[in-house]
């Protein structure tokens, strides 16, 4: 099944100078909605869930951070980080597998080849529905997989409507070397169903 990308309009963004003037005043906000949107799956697996708003303040902390104001550039991040707005039909996010030990990570990097074709969502009375990884490129090599992945989950006409109707929702991972599943708690699966349309 193939995404149907949402786009972020260029006119909705805040020009360089408007955006340096609020960025500091809105990070606390912009950061508890990061936090309401993420799921820590065991201890060392942490699945951000993207929305327009997270990808707004990514692509403005990006047009901030590397001065860019010219249209092609401005277009160019755009196009970027649109893909990772959610489309009405799915969930996408962005995993980190997280060990903050560079030799535990090497050594676990290469036990969890695969890991992120692994990744599920599970609604209350259906199926598993697998995450679609790294459309944008391949994040591992034969030895290792990366630190971060990108994930689409795919939702049917059923599987929405039932999150909708206030169905629970587990997201898990069944890979050999790190399984882990949990119900994904009410105020952030609260946040994660308007992302979804009927």
């Amino acid at each position: 099944m193939t995404d149907t990308t949402m786009t972020i309009p260029r006119d909705s963004l805040l020009s360089l100078e408007a955006y340096a003037k609020v960025r500091k005043s809105s990070k606390p906000e912009a950061i508890a909605h990061r936090r309401l949107r993420s799921v820590a799956l065991g201890e060392h697996v942490n699945v951000q869930f993207e929305d327009e708003r997270t990808i707004r303040r990514q692509i403005q902390e990006m047009l901030h951070i590397e001065k860019i104001f010219d249209e092609e550039g401005i277009q160019s991040e755009i196009d970027a980080y649109a893909p990772l707005v959610p489309s009405g039909t799915n969930w996408k996010a962005t995993m980190l597998i997280e060990y903050p030990d560079p030799h535990e990570r090497k050594r676990e990097l290469a036990r969890l080849i695969d890991i992120e074709d692994r990744m599920f969502v599970e609604v209350e009375g259906h199926g598993r529905s697998y995450a679609i990884a790294d459309e944008d490129l391949d994040r591992e090599t034969d030895d290792k997989t990366s630190a971060v992945h990108f994930l689409r989950f795919e939702f049917g006409k059923s599987m929405r409507e039932a999150v909708l109707a206030g169905a629970a929702v587990k997201l898990g991972c069944d890979h050999t070397h790190y399984p882990a599943h949990l119900n994904i708690p009410a105020e952030t699966l609260a946040s994660l169903a308007g992302d979804l349309r009927p």
